[in-house]
């Protein structure tokens, strides 16, 4: 692209339930526990968020390492609300759109939220997001998304992949903008 690119920073705020509202779910100890039984008395059972899919559902690890906070691609998915859960507590930062008819978001509506490692995020279905920045090497976090999703990020044409479950878009070339993030 030979245009000179905007530049666009944001600022990573801190991920609450309330800031996260229309985008995701905080997954964490946040609600009430429901007790199971008498037999498992020691045992706190909790439902925190609303997780939707069906048989094609994969839980994978991914260990990412320290990036540039530079949100290169924004995607979303059509039939599963993805889940990042990090092991170790180790703390990342994620880039969010709320979900929109539209092919691409607004660059200015996207977020950023810093998870400090004790809770984990389930996205709405149609969130757009770039995969999570690290900010300790190396960073476990288990991943719980379509095999769909997978398949399809191998559709690539122009920097940018599609199919049934998946647009992923290359931000610069589609809104001329450089975001960056700041923690």
């Amino acid at each position: 692209m030979s245009e000179a690119l905007t530049e666009l920073n944001i600022r990573a705020e801190e991920a609450t339930p309330a800031a996260l509202e229309g985008y995701a779910e905080i997954l964490g100890r946040i609600d009430v526990p429901v007790s199971i039984s008498e037999f498992m008395e020691s045992v706190e059972l909790r439902k925190p968020v609303r997780f939707m899919s069906d048989d094609k559902t994969i839980l994978s690890l991914a260990t990412v390492h320290r990036r540039p906070l530079e949100v290169r691609w924004l995607e979303r998915h059509y039939k599963h609300t993805q889940t990042f859960i990090p092991l170790g507590g180790k703390p990342f930062v994620i880039a969010l759109a709320k979900p929109t008819a539209e092919e691409f978001p607004d660059p200015n509506d996207v977020r950023a939220f810093l998870f400090d490692g004790s809770c984990g995020i389930t996205m709405h279905v149609g969130t757009w997001h770039e995969f999570p920045f690290a900010l300790v090497d190396p960073t476990d976090l288990v991943v719980i998304l379509r095999s769909e999703t997978n398949e399809n990020l191998h559709n690539v044409s122009d920097n940018e992949a599609s199919g049934d479950d998946l647009d992923k878009r290359d931000v610069a070339k589609r809104a001329g903008v450089r975001i960056t993030l700041t923690v």
